[in-house]
């Protein structure tokens, strides 16, 4: 019913068009959330990793071992969604050109957060880690802005790319 009022209205009145670049025009994007998201990755594959140790599961071990691999597996989409909407909304031919690796970049993103989350292997979630920061490190230059590394003041405590910003 909405719909038909609002058609009917824009007959008589001929709204004008609006177009945005993204779902929601607000220009607000950040990788730092897919950045989070495979540290997440890495926390969960190290507290997997400890399981390892053990001759067997309790009952309570077995939930708490279900519960990793679904923030794991969770926290992969995450990374696939952050770095796609940047990718698909902020980049443009002008990013492109200025770092033409964007497009193999954002694929092996895509590929190795796939791999991530089909493995417990410290190893491959790190490679993801490394791709994103790269993708983080383009990012902040496309918009002027100097990056550095430092080390997360969290577990699992790796290196991150961070936008140097004015105070």
């Amino acid at each position: 019913m909405l719909f038909k009022l609002v058609s009917a209205m824009d007959k008589k009145l001929s709204f004008s068009s609006v177009s945005a670049h993204c779902d929601i025009p607000c220009k607000i994007y950040d990788p730092i959330t897919a950045q989070l998201a495979v540290l997440t990755m890495i926390r969960m594959v190290d507290l997997l990793d400890e399981f390892g140790c053990k001759d067997s599961f309790s009952l309570n071990d077995q939930a708490q071992f279900a519960r990793l691999i679904t923030e794991k597996e969770v926290h992969g989409l995450k990374v696939k969604e952050e770095i796609r909407v940047i990718w698909g909304d902020y980049i443009k031919q002008p990013q492109l050109e200025q770092f033409p690796e964007l497009h193999e970049l954002t694929h092996g993103i895509m590929l190795a957060a796939s791999k991530a989350k089909q493995n417990i292997d410290k190893a491959v979630t790190l490679d993801l880690l490394t791709k994103v920061n790269r993708f983080a490190e383009i990012f902040w230059t496309t918009k002027g802005i100097a990056t550095f590394t430092a080390t997360s003041p969290y577990p699992p405590a790796q290196q991150l790319v961070y936008p140097k910003l004015d105070c």
